[in-house]
């Protein structure tokens, strides 16, 4: 059922994202069709858990729907990180001071395949604590919320929590808490 991929070229090269214009032949009718797809790096979602049963999570401003949102700690896998849990180390330190002894691989989900070609890494982040402050970059402005675990479901099923990767974060982490 692969398409097979007859022609690509870059149409745009930004900084966090490339979008490129692939031809592809269908397996079934042999005809070619246009796509277009946005190339960007892995990415890592944490759910970091404090010995006091609190999720650590952050609300900002997200540009796309221009609104400010409740999410896990989450970020881009940099050149620089020698693996995913490293990337979710820093991410989780950077982001809200806070580390934990281990990250527990979750698992690992496309973001989006219909347009997308990277992954989302997941990962529980088990006796989370604060260890110093943030180190935010110059395109963050970020607030740190404690939030007991018994609510965490209801803030997803009001909408609260409506980023779609925090939320399948925090359903992959919610039985193992």
């Amino acid at each position: 059922m692969d398409w097979k991929l007859v022609s690509a070229e870059l149409i745009l090269r930004r900084r966090i994202f490339n979008v490129w214009q692939q031809r592809r032949r269908s397996p079934r009718t042999g005809q070619e069709h246009e796509f277009d797809v946005l190339e960007t790096s892995d990415w890592v979602n944490v759910v970091p858990v404090t010995p006091d049963r609190r999720v650590v999570l952050v609300r900002q401003f997200r540009h796309g729907i221009g609104q400010t949102t409740l999410e896990v700690p989450a970020g881009l896998i940099d050149p620089a990180d020698v693996s995913p849990t490293h990337a979710g180390a820093r991410e989780l330190r950077e982001e809200t001071g806070y580390a934990a002894a281990d990250l527990v691989p979750l698992g690992v989900v496309h973001p989006n395949p219909a347009i997308q070609n990277n992954r989302c890494h997941i990962f529980l982040a088990r006796d989370a604590c604060r260890v110093g402050e943030v180190q935010w970059d110059h395109t963050e402005e970020i607030a740190v919320e404690l939030v007991p675990v018994g609510e965490i479901g209801p803030l997803i099923e009001s909408g609260e929590i409506s980023h779609a990767l925090a939320v399948t974060a925090l359903l992959l982490a919610l039985p193992r808490l």
